[in-house]
């Protein structure tokens, strides 16, 4: 495994506590980082800062902060409580989602098509608007948002899954753009299935579904995802901004 540069960058990882967060920060640890893991599951989150501590380099560090992202005094507590922790925020990868079960659109309760849509897209949103200042005053920062192949696609029995991801990529484009000529890069990626613990709210004909649309016949594992979303984290990702990149196997050829 290579070891991208991320040399005394500090990282935050929401949803870090599990799944391609969780991935993603043993590997920014590995190359470098210190990173802060935001979750709301306080329990997991406890056990993954932990384990992650074994991974520490000689200058890195990390902490984890309680946090649900869909509520703008937590996310501001969070911001400070990383700044005090780490003195900065460098890179943000917006990984926290759910996907709220599946279902026809005229069968899903408008409750919880609200809440996917709350957690994986005015989530994403009160983050980037909690972090983007720090950034500014720093004149440097990247950010990565988990997006998903469904957000191109639109996966059937997933209608507010797939529309949330679809406005992270809209999200990343215009974002992005405002951005572009202040050295703060923002690029989503578009996984398709990885076989993480999210798998336990879908249904296994969902689950088949996915598998079956993937040409290379197997599910994305988070390590791989971990790969692409921290060279895009890194000083050599840069000058790409407001992008999509592929993530699925071959699923998605745009």
């Amino acid at each position: 495994m290579n070891r991208i540069d991320l040399d005394g960058r500090v990282v935050v990882i929401t949803g870090g506590a599990r799944g391609i967060g969780y991935a993603v920060a043993q590997r920014a640890l590995r190359s470098g980082a210190s990173v802060s893991l935001w979750d709301r599951d306080g329990e997991r989150l406890a056990r993954s800062e932990r384990e992650l501590g074994e991974l520490v380099g000689e200058h890195g560090k990390v902490s984890a902060v309680i946090v649900d992202q869909t509520k703008e005094a937590e996310i501001d507590a969070a911001v400070s409580k990383t700044l005090a922790a780490h003195g900065a925020i460098d890179v943000l990868i917006n990984c926290a989602g759910i996907t709220g079960g599946n279902g026809t659109t005229w069968e899903l309760d408008p409750d919880v098509w609200r809440q996917v849509i709350d957690v994986n897209l005015i989530g994403p949103y009160l983050v980037c608007r909690a972090v983007v200042p720090q950034m500014l005053k720093r004149g440097y920062g990247r950010i990565v948002n988990i997006a998903s192949v469904a957000a191109k696609e639109g996966n059937p029995n997933a209608s507010h899954y797939s529309a949330s991801k679809a406005g992270l990529i809209g999200l990343t484009k215009s974002l992005g753009k405002e951005l572009a000529t202040k050295n703060i890069l923002v690029n989503a990626v578009t996984p398709a299935a990885a076989k993480t613990e999210i798998f336990d709210s879908m249904s296994q004909q969902h689950i088949d579904y996915m598998l079956s649309k993937i040409p290379m016949n197997r599910f994305l594992l988070p390590e791989e995802a971990a790969s692409l979303i921290l060279w895009l984290s890194s000083e050599d990702c840069a000058f790409s901004t407001g992008a999509v990149f592929d993530l699925s196997g071959g699923r998605a050829t745009y």
